[in-house]
């Protein structure tokens, strides 16, 4: 099978010098984190992929924006500039910024969700189970069982479980807040969602009069997809089938630290419902900001407007997705099982196939995780039982279901020598995998564990 590396469209103007550390020094270094990857200091981690989010490079027009930003308080032209391109590709009546996209979360959920009260999505990630909870509601996964077939090359494995979907709709009518689309689905290994299971879902959720909301961080990367896999996208621009996905909801949230190619910020937009709207803005005033900035400085909302369009061009996304399908091909000749295929914004390796000694409730992704790092240096991240924590939606299914270690590629960051070597560490850990041991939970907070919990190694 060849394997072939896409070229990067870009030359590189500016390098940081990353800083190297003995075998020793990362023991050291993961036993003070307490064995949590997101307690190491970023200088002693070689290759950080822990996420994607705020850690893209930007451009050198996104660079020169910053110094365009008009950081008045109130009407700033950089707002305006960002809600110009925000209609152009959403074509939403309400937009606004925010810091991030759990900010959007946060000033969203609340008007929807209470005790009660529950939400139903192909599948959330953290951040957004945590805001459904939050509000006293109820977060039910819905992802299509095809998601759990780690290896087979089903191309839409991030849609959601249409016959359990209307299941639901009928099982928890009248307490229904909000049904959520995930673009690509995070949780289930970074897969898309067809344009077809996003009609379907759209279609029945105006049958039931259910808001449907579309959690866009990955929006661009979704529709690369669309087009790839599906024949009736194959001669449509990347702006269309956006506009169309956006059209198909009613209500979005956005984390623009991903598909936006941004270091900071977020949106949250509604669609044909002024008085959800206004509810927005007063909530945003309150927790964000005032509405024309919305926790940001000026520069970032001139950034956005400018990566937001970058963020949608198919040179962009065609070595961008390439990048994990190179990764991906490599691991797959080594017969180091992952979710396949290649998910669109990192690669997500199978640590329950690698690792079936560890049990889940001892974390193998976690374990994974923790093994890269001292191996060569990188940073990945537990999508499994570990960061799921006690919710009782997902407990039962944990066991059957998902143990993975993300590598979460940043944008226009790494090159191909730096997965040349991530390919080498994971061919070291599969040699020696029956040695790794499992870890244990010694202090947790109440909710999102994974990024603050202390752990231990078993013996």
């Amino acid at each position: 099978m060849a394997v072939k590396y896409v070229m990067e469209p870009f030359r590189i103007k500016m390098v940081e010098p990353i800083r190297i550390l003995t075998r020793e020094e990362r023991e050291a270094a993961i036993k003070e984190a307490n064995y949590n990857v997101f307690y190491l200091r970023s200088e002693d981690v070689a290759i950080d992929l822990l996420t994607d989010s705020g850690t893209n490079a930007m451009s050198s027009e996104q660079w020169a924006g910053l110094m365009r930003g008009d950081e008045s308080y109130a009407g700033s032209s950089s707002f305006y500039k960002l809600m110009e391109v925000t209609d152009r590709l959403f074509g939403y009546n309400y937009v606004q910024p925010v810091h991030q996209g759990r900010a959007a979360e946060k000033v969203l959920f609340p008007l929807l969700l209470k005790e009660g009260k529950v939400a139903i999505s192909n599948m959330f990630f953290d951040t957004t189970r945590a805001h459904v909870e939050l509000t006293g509601g109820r977060a039910i996964d819905c992802v299509t069982p095809e998601a759990r077939e780690v290896q087979s090359k089903v191309p839409f494995k991030g849609n959601m479980d249409l016959p359990r979907f209307k299941e639901l709709l009928h099982e928890y009518e009248g307490r229904i807040g909000v049904v959520v689309m995930t673009v690509t689905n995070n949780s289930a290994g970074g897969q898309p969602v067809s344009m077809a299971n996003l009609r379907e879902v759209s279609a029945l959720c105006k049958e039931h009069s259910l808001p449907l909301c579309l959690d866009a961080a990955r929006f661009a990367e979704n529709a690369y997809f669309i087009k790839q896999r599906e024949e009736e996208f194959t001669d449509s621009s990347i702006e269309d089938i956006v506009h169309e996905m956006f059209q198909l909801c009613d209500l979005f949230t956005m984390s623009a630290k991903k598909d936006a190619i941004l270091n900071i910020g977020g949106l949250v937009g509604a669609k044909d419902n002024e008085e959800l709207a206004l509810k927005l803005k007063a909530n945003v005033i309150s927790f964000e900001g005032y509405s024309s900035y919305g926790g940001l400085a000026g520069r970032d909302l001139e950034a956005m407007a400018i990566g937001l369009l970058e963020g949608i061009d198919e040179q962009q996304l065609h070595y961008r997705i390439g990048q994990v399908e190179y990764l991906s091909a490599l691991l797959e000749k080594e017969g180091i099982a992952h979710q396949s295929p290649a998910g669109g914004h990192g690669l997500f390796l199978d640590a329950k196939a690698l690792l079936p000694h560890i049990p889940y409730y001892e974390f193998p992704g976690q374990a994974l995780a923790v093994e890269l790092y001292l191996e060569a240096g990188i940073r990945g991240c537990d999508i499994g039982s570990y960061m799921m924590g006690n919710d009782p939606d997902t407990l039962e299914q944990i066991e059957a279901e998902f143990e993975f270690t993300r590598l979460a590629i940043p944008r226009r960051v790494y090159t191909q020598a730096h997965l040349d070597l991530i390919v080498e560490a994971m061919k070291n850990i599969r040699d020696r995998a029956a040695s790794i041991k499992g870890y244990r939970i010694i202090w947790e907070p109440p909710i999102l564990r994974h990024f603050q919990a202390h752990l231990e190694p078993l013996e």
